[in-house]
This record gives structure tokens, sequence and C-alpha cells, in this order.
């Protein structure tokens, strides 16, 4: 793969995480990401470039192009969610709203906006989008969150499909991890602890968990894998914990 990676949600737990392992392995990033402060220390741990954005702007994903230029990308990790947990009798339409236009619309947009980078390079390009555990494995007070990244997952398949073979597409499905995103959650730790005792794994995940197989998705060793949901999740979505 020649170019860069440009990954949505750089400055977030998950996103920062993948960027600095695949600076590591030598690719060259572009980060977007919402939290200034952040987002400029990362890229300057990583040596990437940089577009500070919500991608509740749609604004936002032209402008990315643009500061890309006309290089090709070699993949584009879209690290961006929601954790709006409700019982379903108090999600009203501006909730089902903005987790669909966060979560789903946005990957859509990026990808889109994406499109002729990812088609330059000599080699195929991949994608990473993000989905949850929650889609394969219901939960109470989930209903918008699982409606969103099921949407995710549809649109992973159906762009893996169209996209082939000059682009891959898969996504990830984690389970809860430790970001600054789910510091409601992960917080308390008695709240942290009686959620990890439901994985098999007995602990939560981290943000290293999901770069690992986030930098696997975008590298040439998964060359043969497209469209597919990864679960990497201690094992919550198919495995029952005894007891």
């Amino acid at each position: 793969m020649t170019g860069k990676i440009l990954i949505y949600g750089g400055s977030g737990g998950i996103g920062a995480a993948t960027a600095k392992l695949l600076a590591s392995r030598g690719y060259g990033l572009h980060l977007v990401g919402r939290d200034a402060g952040r987002l400029s220390a990362i890229a300057a741990e990583t040596g990437a470039d940089m577009t500070l954005g919500d991608v509740e702007d749609t604004g936002l994903f032209p402008r990315v192009a643009t500061d890309l230029g006309p290089a090709p990308l070699a993949g584009m990790i879209y690290a961006v969610g929601t954790i709006n947990l409700k019982p379903v009798s108090r999600l009203g339409p501006a909730d089902f709203e903005r987790d669909f236009r966060i979560n789903a619309m946005g990957a859509a947009l990026a990808v889109q906006a994406a499109l002729p980078a990812l088609k330059q390079g000599d080699g195929p390009s991949s994608i990473v989008l993000f989905s949850s555990v929650a889609v394969a494995q219901g939960f109470t007070a989930h209903a918008s969150i699982a409606m969103a990244k099921g949407a995710v997952e549809g649109l992973t398949r159906a762009l893996a499909a169209e996209l082939a073979p000059k682009i891959r597409v898969n996504a990830i499905a984690p389970s809860l991890t430790r970001t600054p995103l789910a510091q409601a959650l992960t917080g308390n730790e008695q709240m942290a602890n009686a959620i990890a005792a439901l994985h098999p794994m007995q602990r939560l995940g981290e943000a290293q968990d999901i770069a690992q197989m986030a930098a696997f998705l975008i590298g040439i060793e998964s060359g043969w894998i497209t469209g597919q949901v990864f679960g990497v999740d201690g094992g919550r979505s198919s495995l029952r914990v005894k007891g």
C-alpha cells in the first residue's frame, strides 16, 4: 500500500492508540478530531498532519479531503462513536438522530469524501469502521446506540461489496473499553468491576486491544479479508460466563 492512513477520532482513546501504533510501524498519518489540545499533542508525537473539526458538521468531510491534497490514502479509520444509554421510553428524536448522525452517517460521509484518495494507490486500500458488541448481544438501555451501530455493520458489508477489489472494508465491534468516552462507566471502579465480570476474559478492554485489530485490518496481513465485523470484546458477544 502507498499513502497515509486517515484517522477520524484521532484525539479519542482508541483513535490515539491506533495512531501511535501505526506510527511506530512507519505509517504516515492524518488525524481528525475535535479536541484541539489532545489532537495537537498526538499529531506531534506521531508526526501526523491534522484537521480540527467535529463530525456533526458535515462540512468537515470535504475540508479533510482538501487538507489531504492529491496524495493517495492507504487507508481510513473512522474511530468515532457515542455512548448514549437510556431506556427506550426516555429516548427522543434528537437522541436517535444524533447517534445515527455521528456513528453511521458520519462514517458514510467520511468514506465518500476519502474515496478519490483511497482509489489512487498502487495496491488495495483499507477502511476500518466501528460497531459495538451491543449489536450482536442485546443489552437494556442500548436501543439508540445499537440501532446506529447496526447501521454501521450494514454499511460495512455494502461498501465492501461495492468497493472490492480496490478497497477492503471491515468493522470492529468492541465491548466496554477504558477510554475517555466511557469514563462515566469505567470511572466507578465498583461498576467497572461488575461489568468486567460479565466477560469471559474477566476484564474490560483497553484501547490498545482495539488498536491492534485496527492496525491488522489496515495492513497487508489482512489482504484477503473484507466485509467482516470482528468482535474484540473479551468473549462477551458469543460466550456465557459460568454461574
